[in-house]
């Protein structure tokens, strides 16, 4: 499915986790483009993370008085990772010239609540905004986080602004242990080439809901909604792209210790949580 609004170009993937195949300004791309073909939602441009995101350690939580064990996400094991919304097929509920959106409906079983989760796209010739929505369609009180996974293009010297008050130190499965400043891991505020960090993949806190990715001259502005209040920065070593994935609670947020702002909504039956992103040029 495709959308053309003046200079701008999406490309959408509705069957492959309701994944975003392609974003492009002038024929340039602003996120990696997905291969022709492609069946794994690991190698597209984009995808969402419903009904949470990240990491839960070992897959097992407690809610509600209860002991919840996920199974381990295939290729992450022993961890669940970014919920189930992106390894299943979205339907398009409803499409015009500018915009998209995509539904998914979702049983209970692994994850023992049903909700339901809309994705709309709208293209305008100031970039892309995607909202994000999570409703609980069960009888009882369902916790609940949402983020985006944008994989943007990374050439030699690319660089990424993004201030932060804090980030999330990890240990050697990927789970967050402690809060620590930027510069423990990477500090991006004075917009360092991407190319000289060392691996990242690590939640940043108090972002402010803004980043900027610049390279040969032009500036992509990456924003988010204000309850998307950590930054999950992931740059592997020796790869053609990162990702700034802006999301509503820190990795395995479902274990963090009791009176942390951890940022897991607590969803009553019927109850939505929505979150964006819009990304633009700067001077378009």
């Amino acid at each position: 499915m495709r959308l053309r609004v003046g200079e701008w170009r999406l490309e959408l993937l509705p069957e492959l986790g309701g994944a975003v195949a392609s974003l492009s300004h002038r024929g340039a791309d602003l996120l990696r483009p997905t291969p022709a073909g492609a069946t794994d939602i690991l190698q597209t441009a984009c995808f969402p993370l419903v009904p949470f995101s990240n990491r839960i350690d070992r897959g097992r939580f407690r809610f509600g008085g209860e002991d919840i064990v996920l199974n381990p996400t295939p290729g992450f094991s022993p961890h669940a990772l970014h919920g189930d919304g992106w390894r299943r097929p979205w339907t398009v509920a409803a499409a015009d010239a500018g915009s998209v959106v995509l539904g998914l409906d979702h049983p209970a079983g692994d994850w023992p609540w049903v909700w339901s989760a809309r994705q709309r796209f709208d293209l305008s010739d100031e970039g892309l905004t995607v909202t994000l929505s999570l409703t609980n369609g069960d009888q009882r009180p369902m916790p609940a986080g949402l983020g985006l996974h944008p994989y943007f293009v990374r050439e030699p010297e690319t660089r990424l602004t993004l201030a932060a008050s804090g980030v999330w130190v990890i240990d050697d499965s990927l789970i967050p242990v402690s809060l620590k400043p930027p510069s423990a891991t990477q500090d991006w505020s004075a917009g360092p080439r991407v190319s000289d960090a060392p691996f990242v993949d690590n939640a940043y806190a108090g972002w402010g809901g803004q980043a900027t990715v610049t390279a040969d001259a032009r500036t992509v502005a990456i924003s988010a909604s204000s309850n998307a209040r950590w930054a999950h920065v992931y740059v592997p070593t020796g790869e053609t792209y990162f990702c700034v994935e802006p999301v509503t609670h820190r990795p395995d947020a479902l274990n963090a210790p009791a009176g942390e702002d951890s940022g897991v909504t607590v969803l009553g039956p019927g109850e939505t949580l929505s979150m964006s992103m819009t990304i633009s040029l700067a001077g378009v």
